[in-house]
């Protein structure tokens, strides 16, 4: 029988793990284990993925993968490999010793007297709390995320205890320390080439089974460690009683409790970790019993290991051994290089083939085997029964998952999410527009005439004041999007859209990206690389650009409140399922074209639903409102001198002669006051307009406004795009330094764009020109950030200028497209 046929509700043992690769691989170290208990708990509204529950966490696998795994009703069916004396030939003796590394030399333990400085590492599982341990102890204010592959590169913060500073580096979430993916290589290298002092493994109280996976991994690096055991509150709450003293005793590890998100435990475990420092205790004296069978190839790859001079690879030759008898590639390359690395893979090979010849499994099932053999039989003698049953995360999951309500209720909430981003923002943006007004005007009535006041007015408050409006906007999206992913929402978006995500050849994962882009288009790039797939990662991280990063939303608010205002949600929402559409078509395009098609396994934990701490998504709102009030100081400032500058110089005495001339005449003649100012506008306005032509902007604008003028853009638009190739925001800066209003009162952006005419007196954004401009804003030319971003994932400039000649590209069709027919019918 397989895992795919098992009925929602029903329990089944694993008998057998299939397939090959890294999505073997994974399953196995996730704890899809020979006679573990899997039960079906509910498919995706479109049927696929499914949700499983094992080890007390859940987990969601698609069809084609569940059918690789062999399952029984009766536990009696699964059959056990045998590991005995008798099986062994005399070829396979080998004599007991001890390959373990020496400790650490006096003169390591000596340098340590003499610092007070303590480098400590965070590993542990996605999910495991290991980012708000960093938070609360360093102070440092990272974003924590419940689901997997929020921290997506190490992190670093300081803090002082008891004498001495300690150096926490926030490592990727990691389910073991293989070569699967790149966050365990980038783990396992940091291990190895940083040498921190001391390793914090965190662990989730509430999924003890699967998370000391990789602590037994961690044993096996010979290195300092204490074990964080978090969330410690949840396994209280379930009625357990866990002697966490008893295990600690049997791996000689200290495992402190700790609830992460209150900072409970906090000064417990450093105290921990100076005792670790100052002992140098590596747990040497430790090591993860595999059997008799694998003691014997592991005693034999040890010793040609010691043997032929292999100790230069910086890692314990007990690890090294194990590692080439599970075929980590990495580890193989390593040995290759050496004089007689052939010599030692065959008989590496020797050795995999008696282990499957004995144990009729292949090595690493039986290592995966045996280290969770290893944690059954010590959480047998020291974790009780669930005593209390809490069924939160099951009944929100039956509504928020279910095949009818899932997919509207996602839509239904980004609708909500856009409404209040939309509304609420409105009110404190009035506020902002005013005391921006006010600035503006008191400067104009209080400064002589001048340069400087021109730069001030209308070079810095006009152009930085027009950005920093939208800052509420900005701060009411991120909650949002701060909630989707503390409660962990997110994951079960991910879970709801994997059959739509895969049905256009890329991965659930994909999903978590394109949300995040929705957010920033940097960080959404960098996440990618938790999608194990390169082809499925290359193509998330070119359609990541199409999601409406929050750079682009206060040029969108600008636009919709000043010309859509009655129905600016829908607008909103509709641009941002165009962003997703052209997303959709752009990756079949890349599928078909660029790409083989390259099925990645959806194998991602879904973890319970807890609700967010207030703090953390104040933090959250905080940090990225931070950033948005940086952008206001640095290049946003920056460009909006650049642009006015362009737009000021050069100035033509004779010209403005002229105009002072007419305006001196007008005083002259005898007119009705009304009359008179109406005159005075034209006058002044004719005079703006004849300078901004002539400045250097004005001829830059020119130079582009052939090109822009089949979508019916004038040289103003034309220039504001092309500055918003830095950042998005700056587009808006940019109209407000060229769109000048009056000259005596400080007017909104949005006002005199309503009120911009062209020569002949037709308005200048009119409703198709002001949709395909939406539309070309949505779609043109990633941020530079975001397109240093795709060249550092794709390790390629190629990718990084495919990006931005292909979206510049499809953002001038689309918005021709949009103006021209737009014109025929109307």
């Amino acid at each position: 029988m397989r895992l795919s046929e098992l009925q929602t509700g029903d329990k089944a043992f694993i008998v057998k793990v299939n397939g090959s690769g890294a999505f073997r691989k994974r399953i196995l170290e996730m704890g899809f284990v020979r006679g573990q208990e899997v039960r079906s708990i509910l498919n995706a509204p479109l049927k696929d993925p499914i949700k499983y529950g094992i080890m007390e966490y859940e987990v969601s696998l698609r069809r084609s993968e569940a059918v690789l795994i062999e399952i029984s009703k009766l536990k009696e069916d699964v059959v056990y490999a045998v590991d005995n004396d008798k099986t062994d030939g005399p070829e396979n003796e080998v004599e007991e010793t001890d390959f373990r590394d020496p400790p650490l030399s006096d003169e390591s333990d000596l340098k340590k007297e003499n610092n007070n400085v303590i480098r400590v590492a965070l590993v542990g599982n996605p999910n495991a709390g290991k980012t708000s341990i960093f938070n609360l102890a360093s102070g440092a204010h990272e974003h924590v995320g419940n689901y997997s592959g929020v921290t997506v590169d190490s992190k670093e913060g300081t803090l002082r205890h008891n004498g001495y500073k300690f150096i926490l580096t926030d490592l990727p979430g990691t389910y073991s320390l293989s070569a699967y993916s790149p966050e365990e290589l980038y783990v396992r290298s940091y291990i190895f080439e940083e040498k921190p002092d001391v390793i914090v493994n965190v662990v989730s109280a509430s999924a003890l089974e699967r998370n000391l996976y990789l602590t037994t991994e961690l044993i096996e690096l010979e290195k300092p460690m204490v074990v964080a055991l978090n969330m410690y509150d949840e396994l209280e709450k379930s009625g357990r009683l866990f002697k966490h003293q008893t295990l600690s005793e049997m791996l000689n590890v200290p495992i402190v409790p700790t609830v992460g998100k209150k900072g409970f435990g906090i000064p417990e475990l450093l105290e921990n970790v100076i005792s670790i420092y100052e002992s140098g205790n590596n747990s040497h004296n430790v090591k993860v019993p595999y059997g008799r069978v694998l003691e014997k190839s592991i005693g034999f790859m040890c010793r040609d290991l010691l043997s032929n001079g292999f100790s230069t690879l910086g890692m314990p030759k007990r690890y090294v051994g194990i590692k080439l008898l599970e075929g980590d590639k990495e580890v193989e390359n390593a040995i290759r290089e050496h004089d007689k690395g052939k010599e030692l893979l065959a008989r590496r090979n020797k050795e995999r083939e008696y282990i499957e010849r004995l144990l009729k499994e292949d090595p690493e099932s039986a290592f995966t085997n045996a280290r969770y053999g290893f944690i059954a039989g010590a959480l047998k003698e020291t974790l009780s029964e669930k005593t209390k049953f809490e069924d939160k995360t099951t009944v929100l999951d039956a509504v928020l998952t279910n095949k009818y309500l899932g997919l509207p209720l996602f839509f239904v909430f980004l609708w909500i999410m856009f409404e209040a981003t939309f509304r609420l923002g409105a009110y404190p943006m009035e506020w902002i527009e005013w005391i921006v007004a006010q600035a503006g005007n008191l400067i104009r009535v209080n400064m002589t005439e001048g340069p400087l006041k021109d730069l001030l007015v209308d070079g810095v408050i006009g152009g930085v004041g027009g950005v920093i409006v939208f800052l509420p906007n900005i701060v009411i999206l991120y909650a949002f999007i701060a909630f989707m992913e503390d409660s962990g929402y997110m994951a079960r978006a991910a879970f709801i859209m994997d059959k739509l995500m895969h049905n256009i050849g890329l991965h659930g994962k994909s999903f978590i990206p394109l949300i995040m882009g929705f957010g920033c288009n940097v960080p959404a790039v960098m996440s990618t690389r938790t999608i194990e797939s390169r082809s499925s990662r290359m193509i998330t991280m070119l359609i990541v650009p199409f999601m409406s990063c929050s750079a682009r939303l206060p040029v969108y608010i600008l636009f919709v409140s000043a010309f859509f205002p009655r129905n600016g949600s829908f607008v909103m929402l509709g641009l941002y399922s165009v962003g997703v559409l052209v997303a959709i078509l752009t990756a079949i395009l890349l599928r078909k074209r660029f790409f083989t098609k390259e099925d990645t396994p959806f194998v991602m934990e879904l973890p319970p639903y807890r609700m967010p701490t207030f703090k953390s998504v104040v933090i959250h709102m905080w940090e990225r409102a931070k950033q948005y009030l940086l952008k206001m100081g640095g290049p946003i400032l920056v460009a909006s001198i650049i642009i006015w500058f362009l737009g000021y110089f050069p100035q033509d005495v004779q010209r403005e002669a002229q105009f002072d001339r007419q305006l001196a005449q007008l005083d002259s003649l005898v007119l009705p006051q009304t009359e008179k100012e109406i005159r005075v506008i034209e006058i002044e306005h004719a005079k703006n307009t004849e300078h901004q032509v002539n400045s250097y902007i004005g001829k830059i604008g020119h130079f582009m406004e052939p090109l822009m003028r089949p979508l019916g853009f004038d040289w103003k638009i034309s220039v504001s795009l092309l500055s918003g190739m830095a950042a998005k925001e700056i587009v808006i800066s940019t109209m407000g330094v060229l769109y000048t209003g009056d000259s005596e009162d400080q007017q909104s952006l949005q006002t005199r764009l309503l009120q911009e005419k062209h020569p002949d007196g037709t308005p200048v954004f009119s409703p198709l020109v002001v949709i395909g401009f939406l539309l070309f804003i949505l779609i043109y030319f990633p941020c530079i950030a975001t397109i240093v971003a795709i060249k550092e994932e794709s390790h390629s400039w190629r990718w990084a200028l495919f990006s931005v000649v292909y979206s510049t590209g499809l953002a001038w069709f689309i918005a021709f497209l949009v103006y021209q027919t737009g014109r025929f019918f109307i």
